[in-house]
């Protein structure tokens, strides 16, 4: 058996003006808030997982892939999750773990949401996917209600 470990984090202000635009986070909108700033839906948790998997890979998924699906048209970033995962190939998720740092929105009311909708995505139990938030005491502008951190820690296993 062979196992590997990837590491990604991605970070988004909100966008400063009102677009139209939903906020969305791990694959589920969170409605009176204002959208993450981005060319796509600039979900930072599933930036975070696709950036987690180019760890493992070594392809600049979230950049290089993305940016063409994004120019393209395609702006929804699961869309951007199952590309790269096709360059997992015979590598299948262990478990996945996700932190969240920001002031709003309260992410612990809907983390079983997301759960469920990264778990369909990645095509694993949702028993398999940990998720944490925290406001950091703060101590930084995601802490402070300026935007939304996520690190996310990915393992392998063929």
């Amino acid at each position: 058996m062979k196992i590997k470990t990837g590491i990604g984090q991605d970070s988004h202000r909100f966008e400063e003006t009102q677009t139209g635009k939903k906020c969305v986070i791990g694959g589920i909108v969170f409605n009176n808030i204002p959208a993450l700033a981005g060319n796509s839906d600039a979900d930072v948790v599933l930036h975070a997982i696709c950036n987690a998997i180019s760890g493992v890979t070594g392809v600049n998924i979230l950049g290089k892939v993305t940016d063409v699906m994004c120019q393209s048209g395609i702006t929804d970033s699961s869309e951007y999750v199952k590309e790269a995962l096709k360059y997992l190939g015979d590598f299948n998720i262990s478990n996945i773990s996700i932190s969240i740092e920001c002031l709003k929105p309260k992410i612990s009311p809907r983390i079983d949401e997301m759960k469920i909708a990264i778990a369909e995505l990645l095509k694993i139990d949702t028993l398999d996917i940990g998720i944490t938030a925290t406001t950091g005491e703060g101590l930084t502008d995601f802490g402070r209600g300026l935007g939304i951190q996520a690190f996310v820690i990915i393992t392998v296993f063929k």
